[in-house]
């Protein structure tokens, strides 16, 4: 025979204050665990959304990224002449050789230095990615000092708005333009004329950090890097370029979820001792209750489950409280350094349906834990001897 849920549910309103402790306590190490992994996940996320599935990157062999990278001209046209190469209606191969360096740039929220990703190209290279508009203004003209800057540099850096004149490389540079990558990497990004880039740091002209070329279809990738690692005159590595952000990704996403998942378990700790808590006050303040529903014929069993299921409605209660607390953060703008190129990224917190799950299940287990002591030592108090007590 069960003991009725309600008994608990009635339990735990009239023992709030205790109750409200625990409540708390699992709520906050929810929120916490949750709003690291959605951090992650918007760090991983913006960058993952910077490469397409039609798109190829090119880099030197052995690079770990764009920044160690060098592809030389001569590297690029035989890249550009590859079959697997989509063209444009001019027939021109839409393949974009880019350099990428890094500038310091004053952060409007702070007023200090980060470093930014400053990529030179050429016009081509909306069409290589034509997920990239221009929101505000106009593309920059080849041969030009012209800037046009992602939507979320705008928002962090100073001095960079639409009209705007600002020195960085002994050079004067005029903002033109304002582009709209879709919440990916780009949005961090300055991109510029390759030429003049170059000169301004002191760059070959004939080199790039990387070649990114739109293929006919996305299952040529295959034959596209065969092609080209067995060519005698490359030595480059070829990626698809969703994949190769996704490894940008792994570093910083990694460390997040790692102190995420400490810092979560210290907590976790403290909640589930407070759970511990408020179980073992409510078997010795229920005492009596308990013997007389053993003498009225429930057995241990039905004493532990239902103990149980107090505790599991405890932590439920707290996990649901912890996800609605960080829901406001889904979306929230933040900045941190990635750290395989150096360079200043903003990104959008992500809180999915899945994080929410995961939060939820997390407080069920902090529940579980606080509850199966208090559940068995309810289980095995003497009936006769509480019995005696009324």
């Amino acid at each position: 025979m069960a003991i009725p849920f309600s008994y608990n549910v009635r339990s735990v309103a009239a023992r709030w204050k205790t109750t409200i402790v625990s409540i708390l306590g699992i709520a906050g190490t929810v929120g916490v665990f949750v709003a690291m992994l959605a951090m992650a996940r918007g760090f991983q996320a913006t960058l993952i959304a910077s490469g397409s599935s039609s798109n190829s990157i090119i880099r030197r062999a052995g690079s770990s990224s764009e920044m160690d990278s060098g592809v030389s001209l001569d590297q690029a046209r035989v890249v550009a002449d590859a079959s697997q190469v989509s063209r444009n209606a001019d027939g021109v191969p839409l393949s974009s050789p880019e350099l990428v360096v890094i500038g310091a740039f004053q952060l409007i929220k702070s007023g200090t230095d980060a470093n930014t990703q400053i990529r030179g190209m050429t016009p081509l290279a909306l069409e290589v990615r034509p997920s990239v508009t221009i929101s505000e203004g106009r593309f920059f003209n080849p041969g030009l000092a012209e800037l046009v800057v992602g939507s979320n540099a705008v928002q962090t850096y100073r001095g960079l708005e639409l009209g705007s004149s600002i020195a960085f490389g002994g050079q004067d540079w005029k903002v033109i333009g304002i582009f709209d990558a879709g919440g990916s990497a780009f949005d961090s990004e300055i991109w510029c004329d390759h030429t003049v880039l170059a000169q301004t740091f002191d760059r070959p002209t004939n080199l790039y950090s990387s070649v990114t070329v739109r293929l006919n279809s996305p299952t040529d990738f295959g034959a596209f890097k065969d092609a080209l690692t067995s060519d005698p005159r490359l030595t480059v590595q070829v990626e698809r370029e969703a994949e190769y952000y996704a490894k940008q990704s792994q570093i910083v996403s990694t460390l997040i979820r790692v102190l995420g998942f400490l810092v979560a378990f210290v907590m976790a700790i403290g909640a589930v001792f407070g759970a511990l808590n408020t179980m073992y006050s409510a078997v010795a303040a229920r005492a009596r209750e308990i013997a007389t529903m053993r003498a009225l014929g429930f057995g241990g069993g039905s004493v532990i489950l239902s103990f149980m299921f107090e505790s599991l409605l405890i932590s439920l209660i707290g996990g649901i409280l912890g996800c609605i607390a960080v829901l406001p953060l889904n979306g929230f703008t933040a900045g941190t350094m990635n750290w395989q190129t150096f360079s200043h990224l903003a990104f959008a917190f992500r809180v999915t349906p899945g994080l929410l799950m995961a939060g939820i299940f997390f407080a069920l287990f902090m529940g579980f834990v606080g509850g199966v002591l208090p559940s068995v030592r309810a289980a095995r108090l003497q009936v006769a001897q509480a019995l005696r007590e009324l």
